[in-house]
């Protein structure tokens, strides 16, 4: 299934299941840590600067986000940052169920784009939410931003490091800037291949 990026709208925010709009079109959702690019990767992917709310204080984004895409023809989801520090536990244990309710009971999800910064190192919280993903039988496709921070030696030297950690999980991971549009065609391919109809059984 081509993905059509025309006409992205806000629909609604929610907490909870009974707060979502109801199923229908193809949903891809968007997950990282607080303050790694996820609002800034979504915007530069549909080429829109605010549909999404870039904040610059890590842990803004509490709520699930849904945005539609060409009359409703698909949906993309921004759930809340994770991994910030500063939030309470029981704000974050508050935000895990939110996450993990949406992940576990939405039937028209096709997939999650994990984002993670280039310049770091994947943390336990990063890795417990692919391998989430995996035992849920859920793709992922990982997207590392940030990528026009880097010269394109130090690029190319920091793919080959997390190769070995992150191929497991998505060996085709994309390299990403939301300056410069870098890895927005590769990013775009790996959803339409996420969108695409089951195959029909031989």
């Amino acid at each position: 299934m081509k993905l059509d990026l025309a006409n992205p709208s806000f629909l609604v925010s929610a907490v909870k299941p009974s707060g979502y709009p109801p199923a229908g079109p193809p949903e891809i959702a968007f997950a990282g840590r607080s303050n790694v690019g996820k609002s800034s990767l979504i915007n530069a992917l549909i080429r829109r600067k605010k549909l999404v709310k870039v904040s610059s204080t890590p842990g803004r984004t509490q709520l699930i986000n849904f945005f539609s895409l060409a009359d409703d023809k698909a949906r993309l989801v921004d759930l809340p940052g994770y991994g910030f520090a500063k939030v309470p536990a029981r704000v974050r244990a508050g935000w895990r169920q939110m996450v993990e309710a949406y992940l576990t009971g939405r039937p028209t999800l096709k997939g999650v784009v994990v984002i993670l910064d280039i310049r770091r190192e994947p943390t336990g919280e990063d890795l417990m939410l692919l391998d989430f993903l995996a035992a849920h039988g859920l793709p992922a496709v990982i997207a590392v931003t940030k990528a026009d921070k880097l010269s394109n030696n130090q690029r190319a030297s920091r793919l080959a490091k997390l190769r070995p950690r992150l191929s497991a999980f998505d060996p085709a991971f994309v390299a990403f800037s939301s300056l410069n549009g870098l890895g927005r065609p590769e990013l775009i391919k790996r959803l339409e291949s996420l969108l695409a109809p089951e195959s029909d059984p031989a």
